[in-house]
């Protein structure tokens, strides 16, 4: 056997010397995967080498060592020799790559929209988010295509190939030439694919934490939409509403009659709240509105109920927000309105300051704006009742993965100082998280009622 494995090393060797500088690193790699054998655990068995991972993904192995020194793709297993390994995770994790290359990120993009794909269920959501930005993508050249349409028929009508003085303009104002470019301008202004990948993989991981790994079984939408209070014939009001996760994740406890307004001011959170619900055929009566919290298209008393789950510490006048919503509030009405307190997940933030203290995971403290400790407050300006209620949870986690995507996922500047340290902080959580690890939640509601009108 190790006569065997001497004679592959040389054979490698023979190869290599006569190949061209393009095909030697092939010839490399497979001297790696000889040299390797005497230095192979156990872990890499299930693996591939630098060469056999890179014909399975149809790429080349230049590719894969140039992704692997950008800090794109860095192997699962390296052995004591300098061999590189590839699990099927590292497949995965290429094939956002290369989707993202096909879609028009640049590779500098591509390694920071990447960073989450730790588990199973990252890749997952990462799939379901690529393929809802392709469709979009699908969409929105379909829609150039028409409009390159419509000016070809404009060129067309007036004599196609004539000439157009560019100096003065002559017959170019003839040339729908605006309806492109408003279009142009308004892919362009919209946001990039970049930005809604990196929206919506944020959401997920932060999502995915409290969903898979709270003790709390009940789930916090379960538990909003109970101290809803919710009966027949309700006109509702739902502001900041996201991805309708409050109403899709209790759908069969809806009751009929009702009149559901689900409104952000995003209008991709609204496109995504429409397909959270498009399957319901029955009961309540859903609409969907894009506008601003702060100003509302309503007449006084329209609602029975306003909810506005995680959202009023985004306003830019929180006291003034509360007075429009309270505004649209019949007499017995209630304003819903859910946030967190100073202790909120407190075990991550000292986790990534005990790393590097000069990381802060949120550029504002969004609880001193609108927070459970003191916002009862801002509510005792303009209603006759005001409860607070507390969600109790924790999370418990021995996986580290969900939780490095989490902190990833924050609105700080983590990124930016663990990006090229990325393998260390790796190692540094999965060494803190070994045994099971504890993060403390101190989230609730605040309820603010309308006195009912006397009879």
């Amino acid at each position: 056997m190790w006569a065997d494995k001497e004679k592959l090393k040389r054979s490698s060797l023979d190869a290599a010397s006569s190949l061209d500088a393009a095909s030697s690193l092939d010839a490399r790699s497979s001297l790696d995967d000889a040299s390797s054998l005497d230095d192979m655990s156990s872990k890499s068995k299930d693996m591939y080498s630098s060469g056999k991972f890179a014909k399975k993904a149809g790429v080349t192995l230049r590719t894969i060592r140039y992704y692997d020194k950008l800090g794109l793709l860095s192997p699962s297993y390296k052995t004591a020799s300098g061999s590189r390994f590839y699990s099927d995770a590292d497949l995965a994790k290429l094939q956002q790559i290369l989707i993202f290359k096909y879609l028009g990120f640049s590779l500098d993009e591509i390694r920071h929209m990447t960073l989450q794909s730790l588990d199973k269920s990252s890749i997952y959501e990462s799939l379901k988010i690529q393929k809802k930005l392709v469709l979009e993508r699908i969409d929105e050249m379909q829609a150039v295509s028409s409009a390159i349409d419509r000016v070809l028929e404009s060129v067309e009508e007036k004599g196609g190939g004539s000439d157009i003085d560019s100096a003065s303009g002559a017959a170019a104002d003839k040339i729908e030439w605006n309806s492109l470019l408003e279009l142009i301008n308004m892919t362009s202004a919209d946001r990039s694919l970049k930005s809604q990948y990196v929206n919506a993989s944020n959401i997920m991981a932060r999502i995915n934490l409290h969903e898979f790994y709270s003790t709390n079984k009940e789930g916090w939408f379960p538990w909003v939409y109970r101290m809803c209070k919710i009966k027949p014939s309700m006109k509702i009001l739902e502001v900041g509403c996201g991805n309708g996760a409050l109403w899709s994740k209790n759908i069969d406890k809806i009751p009929a009659g009702l009149e559901i307004t689900l409104s952000d001011i995003s209008e991709g959170m609204l496109k995504d709240a429409r397909e959270s619900i498009k399957d319901v055929k029955f009961g309540p009566i859903f609409s969907f509105e894009c506008l601003d919290a702060a100003h509302l298209p309503y007449a006084d008393q329209s609602f029975d109920l306003v909810v506005a789950n995680h959202c009023l510490f985004y306003c830019d006048d929180v006291s003034a927000t509360i007075a429009e919503l309270r505004r649209v509030l019949k007499a017995g009405g209630r304003l819903i309105a859910s946030t967190y307190g100073r202790k909120h997940m407190k075990e991550i933030a000292k986790l990534v300051h005990d790393f590097n203290p000069k990381i802060n995971l949120s550029k504002v403290a969004l609880y001193e704006r609108f927070g459970l400790d003191d916002g009862d407050e801002l509510f005792a300006d303009y209603f006759d009742k005001v409860t607070k209620l507390k969600y109790e949870d924790e999370i418990y986690l021995e996986d580290p993965a969900p939780l490095i995507s989490y902190i990833l996922s924050c609105h700080g500047n983590q990124n930016e100082l663990i990006l090229g340290h990325f393998h260390e902080f790796k190692t540094y959580v999965e060494k803190n998280v070994e045994g099971g690890f504890k993060i403390s939640k101190d989230a609730g509601l605040i309820i603010g009622e309308v006195k009912k009108e006397k009879k």
